[in-house]
């Protein structure tokens, strides 16, 4: 009898922890079961949106490679931009939407435009890469445009080191325009070097060293 009371007991013991913790015990368990289950379905729906990003940026590249768009090809092209940039706004795709953008205003001559967006892009992409690429293009259109003083400004911000061949390049450009050709003929010395240091092809710079009269940039 002693041991069944211990059996009695025991089951007694159990049904009592059961009715002071099984609730809460099956509620872990069902929150742990949705945390995994919402997981699985974020993730799922990130590499969905990871996958219509990349199908949209495709199109709108394949769209604007070529050398020359119709004005509904550009309008097609710019809403395009606007749809990658409001579905993927912190993907990757949406910061080179936004300089397939400034291209395009370029092309089309809108230099404000163009200008504006790249100075858009500096200041909200996250990733230096992107914001390094945005400066140099901002740099060339600054150059372009009669305002070389503030392409150096540009310049002399945080640019990534793989671009620092392009940035002494884009930097000459802009001494020459200013008449400094000495400084000019410096940094473009300095993006041959640091192209062949980093062996990035880089071209046009040697015509640019040759139209200053210097025969060979010393490496």
């Amino acid at each position: 009898m002693a041991e069944l009371r211990t059996e009695e007991e025991q089951l007694e013991a159990i049904k009592r922890w059961w009715k002071e913790n099984g609730l809460s015990l099956i509620a872990g368990v069902a929150i742990a079961i949705a945390a995994v289950v919402g997981w699985n379905t974020w993730q799922n729906y990130q590499d969905n949106q990871a996958e219509a990003a990349s199908m949209r940026y495709q199109q709108l590249v394949n769209m604007a490679g070529g050398d020359a768009l119709a004005e509904d090809g550009i309008a097609e092209a710019h809403a395009l931009v606007a749809e990658i940039v409001d579905n993927h706004e912190r993907s990757l795709y949406a910061d080179l939407a936004r300089l397939i953008e400034a291209r395009l205003a370029v092309s089309q001559g809108d230099l404000d435009a163009a200008r504006d967006t790249l100075d858009g892009l500096i200041a909200s992409s996250r990733r230096e890469y992107v914001q390094g690429l945005a400066r140099l293009r901002l740099a060339r259109l600054q150059v372009a445009t009669d305002d070389a003083e503030s392409a150096l400004d540009t310049l002399a911000r945080d640019i990534p080191a793989p671009l620092a061949a392009q940035q002494a390049d884009v930097r000459g450009d802009a001494l020459h325009a200013l008449g400094r050709d000495d400084e000019a003929r410096q940094a473009w010395q300095e993006a041959l070097a640091t192209a062949e240091q980093r062996d990035q092809p880089i071209y046009g710079i040697q015509l640019k060293l040759d139209d200053l009269g210097v025969e060979e940039a010393t490496l």
